[in-house]
């Protein structure tokens, strides 16, 4: 699968790390005669990307594997039960020295894996983040198990994950030590990965939402909005959310209601296609972005796009078998084209939120909330080179006719 361009200035290194959640409960494993789940200490795998230095000699260069998605007993005959992913990232390199880097932690759909969005992983950690994705147990592809798993426990991955890698910053001789800034901290979430994100960012789920059917003995309740336990779970260190096609807002889940949504207080990028027919884009993600009143926030709309806006392309492995494929791609959009367009608008989020650049700002507040409706500054048929917009008449950052089928729309913070 061929590696997204990165283009930060930071070399990248990428380690992964082993970390245990103890004393969870295991809802697979609920016990309808005693009405209790047993306790389990929940395992989840995590790939680190962070800005290092390469020693002489080495190369930037790594290969993510990653399971196919769907049943590896049903794959279609000749299909491998896994494909490769080059990286541009130097295995366990030694990290940069001198500066400390916000951290981003970066959540996966259901099914998918902690590589499954490395065009953006990689990206940030060129431009200066310490980027933790997970595999959330229970919810990766070639290993999926019961949804009502992924329902409970994806917050809580989140959080969890931003306290330990904290903790882990603290001892003097790991690698994260002197090199992460764990005061600082986004969340990039991808499908059920954003329905996760948004309960890490304070939007506490509905009681009488559907969904709570779906986790028995009442362990859902805790993340409920109004349950001090939820509360008691905020993170002051959580700055920013970014939510890509967030699942669980849409009919019949109706997971927030206005009152909930309105508990998200941080700074938040929304991401859709206003085709999505997994999330909903009319009741689902605009719905979302829309009562999230507290939250000073944008909302990017890929016109046309279905629910595929987040991960990465297919590899070419699967381009020849539609269901595979359609796990990936998107009908109308070219898959290159959405994740150079996610770098730019992540990036420019995050380096606003995280790290105060108000150089970035004009990068989310487009001339035009509809980018087909901005001009380009030259008459027809002039030469224009590669030059970017200044962002007086076309959309900042972008080259002429590229900013086509995309709407921005922000909204301050009540």
């Amino acid at each position: 699968m061929r590696r997204s361009w990165r283009g930060g200035r930071y070399s990248v290194g990428v380690r992964t790390l082993e970390i245990v959640n103890p004393g969870q409960a295991d809802i697979l494993h609920f016990d309808k005669a005693t009405g209790k789940a047993p306790q389990y200490d929940r395992p989840l795998t995590l790939e680190v990307w962070y800005p290092a230095t390469i020693p002489q000699g080495r190369e930037e260069r790594t290969i993510y594997e990653s399971a196919m998605p769907g049943n590896p007993e049903r794959l279609p005959p000749g299909m491998p039960k896994t494909f490769r992913i080059a990286g541009k990232a130097l295995r366990d390199a030694p990290p940069a020295k001198g500066e400390r880097f916000p951290l981003v932690v970066v959540s996966h759909g259901y099914p998918g894996s902690r590589t499954f969005l490395s065009y953006l992983t990689e990206n940030l950690a060129s431009k200066g983040y310490v980027v933790a994705a997970i595999d959330h147990t229970d919810s990766v592809d070639g290993a999926v198990r019961g949804f009502q798993s992924t329902l409970l426990n994806r917050a809580s991955d989140q959080l969890f994950t931003m306290q330990a890698l904290e903790q882990e910053s603290q001892k003097a001789d790991d690698f994260l030590h002197g090199l992460l800034d764990a005061s600082r901290v986004a969340i990039v979430g991808y499908s059920m990965g954003g329905y996760g994100a948004l309960a890490s960012a304070g939007a506490g789920y509905r009681r009488k939402s559907p969904a709570m059917t779906f986790v028995p003995g009442g362990y859902f309740e805790e993340w409920t909005a109004g349950n001090p336990k939820f509360a008691a779970r905020r993170r002051e260190n959580l700055k920013a959310l970014v939510a890509i096609a967030p699942w669980g807002a849409q009919p019949p889940y109706l997971l927030w209601d206005d009152e909930s949504l309105a508990a998200i207080h941080i700074p938040s990028l929304f991401i859709a296609g206003d085709q999505d027919d997994v999330s909903e884009y009319e009741q689902g993600t605009k719905r979302v972005f829309e009562h999230a009143i507290h939250s000073e926030r944008c909302l990017l709309v890929y016109e046309n796009a279905n629910h595929n806006v987040g991960g990465n392309p297919p590899p070419p492995e699967v381009v020849g078998d539609f269901t595979t494929r359609e796990h990936f791609d998107e009908p109308v959009w070219r898959k290159d084209r959405i994740t150079a367009i996610n770098q730019h608008f992540i990036t420019a989020f995050l380096d606003l939120y995280l790290k105060g650049d108000e150089s970035r700002r004009a990068y989310l507040h487009p001339v035009a909330e509809r980018s087909n409706d901005g001009k380009w500054p030259l008459k027809q048929g002039e030469p224009v080179g590669a030059a970017f917009s200044d962002g007086k008449t076309y959309w900042k950052g972008f080259q002429r006719r590229w900013a086509t089928g995309l709407e921005m729309h922000c909204k301050a913070g009540e």
